[in-house]
């Protein structure tokens, strides 16, 4: 059961990688889980869910958490009982989470031509610096960074195309910025972003 990787993006921040390899067997009976996630994993039906569920509290482990440490409020929002920020994600064969003294967000997703088609709804200004080359993954890293802010806005209500634009950059430039623009809510955060086999990491701090 191998953590793929950790970053430390700065002094207080650290994000934590998990490649699922492992079946759903296998995962539950090597990890505590409280009452509340064994009802929540037991109420789903796609094993590809399970299992991303599953590592997700083997990343706290390796955090320094347990599965009792984290809750989450009435609009979905993680948190962890020390006051430390979480943000999770998961798709397909990884998972992953960062936590921080500060307010942070993350996604990862797989790159697929599917996001070609939907670009529309969440691309707007960031079409002044789209390429075709690797546009797949370019547009990824921008649906990963809205992603990510979403995750950090307090009041939801966000709409992708208007409320998060993104700043030009380039796939070899790994970091960018990105803005909450929403009534008075007015703040830039720093974006990180990688590529992990065949899929984009990104993750947000303020």
């Amino acid at each position: 059961m191998p953590l793929f990787k950790t970053i430390q993006a700065n002094e207080n921040t650290i994000v934590y990688v998990w490649k699922i390899e492992e079946v759903v067997d296998e995962l539950r009976d090597n990890i505590h889980l409280n009452e509340r996630s064994i009802s929540r994993i037991e109420k789903m039906k796609s094993e590809l869910h399970q299992r991303g569920f599953l590592s997700v509290r083997y990343l706290l482990k390796e955090a320094g958490y347990s599965d009792d440490e984290l809750f989450y409020t009435s609009d979905g929002k993680p948190h962890l009982k020390d006051g430390n920020h979480i943000s999770i994600t998961h798709s397909y064969t990884f998972s992953a989470i960062i936590v921080s003294t500060t307010q942070v967000g993350i996604d990862m997703e797989m790159n697929r031509e599917k996001i070609k088609r939907i670009a529309h709804k969440f691309v707007d200004s960031e079409n002044d610096f789209l390429v075709e080359e690797n546009l797949i993954e370019q547009l990824t890293v921008i649906w990963g960074a809205k992603e990510s802010l979403f995750k950090i806005h307090p009041d939801g209500g966000l709409l992708f195309r208007e409320h998060l634009p993104i700043e030009s950059f380039k796939l070899t430039d790994t970091k960018t910025k990105g803005w909450i623009k929403k009534d008075n809510y007015y703040e830039n955060y720093d974006i990180f972003f990688e590529q992990i086999e065949n899929f984009t990491l990104v993750y947000a701090m303020n």
